[in-house]
């Protein structure tokens, strides 16, 4: 399983390009955020900073980065042009977000990768996750990121299990990749480009390309996405 499967990394994020080989495991990538970040030099930001944004560490903000009136970020992160930060966003390290990013009110974004045009636009938790080109998150949709054991995340395929290595892992979308309100992604599930999570449910494991997840009294059945 290969991380060109799910997306391409965006001509806004080229200088990351090293970091994220399309060969490597999609759950590789995660592994090499904070490496990317610590290693590419970034200009001085040009940015006005609203007096109830909080900045700590190492942040880079295009111009045309919309801020809030008030949000917490914590370095070290990246953010790509007309990406909009909304009220309330707590941006906790380890955060690189390409262009035309929506990352929401009262969200939280934790050691994740977010591919142009993601929207987590309210109440979101994406930790230790990839967001693809253009995956979206329905209100309150969460990435969960730790087992209840907090054991290692293990990656269900169809004909085999895959160890990580890593104790906290949350989820992997696939360009244009959808997630419904209220949904929660469980600890090492894979979204294929274009599959859908319907709203309102727990869905783990692989969700195909161009697949929809639906809960039917108690019983996830997977069809084709139109």
């Amino acid at each position: 399983m290969k991380a060109s499967e799910f997306f391409a990394l965006p001509p806004s994020l080229a200088r990351f390009a090293p970091f994220f080989p399309p060969t490597a495991a999609p759950w590789e990538w995660l592994k090499r955020i904070g490496a990317a970040l610590e290693a590419t030099p970034f200009e001085a930001n040009e940015l006005k900073i609203p007096p109830g944004v909080h900045i700590e560490g190492r942040v880079w903000l295009h111009p045309s980065v919309k801020l809030p009136a008030h949000a917490t970020i914590i370095g070290p992160v990246y953010m790509g042009a007309r990406t909009e930060i909304r009220p309330g966003a707590f941006i906790r390290g380890n955060v690189i977000a390409g262009e035309g990013c929506v990352l929401g009110n009262s969200s939280e974004f934790k050691n994740c990768l977010l591919l142009d045009r993601v929207q987590a636009p309210h109440f979101n938790y994406v930790g230790d996750s990839i967001l693809g080109n253009e995956a979206h998150l329905g209100a309150g949709a969460i990435c969960s990121n730790l087992r209840l054991d907090q054991g290692e995340v293990i990656v269900k395929l169809p004909d085999r299990t895959v160890p990580t290595g890593l104790r906290k892992f949350g989820a992997i979308l696939g360009d244009k990749a959808e997630v419904g309100c209220n949904a929660v992604l469980n600890p090492g599930t894979l979204l294929g480009p274009r599959a859908l999570v319907m709203p309102a449910m727990a869905f783990g494991g692989v969700l195909p390309p161009g697949m929809i997840a639906r809960a039917r009294q108690s019983v996830t059945t997977i069809a084709r996405r139109d």
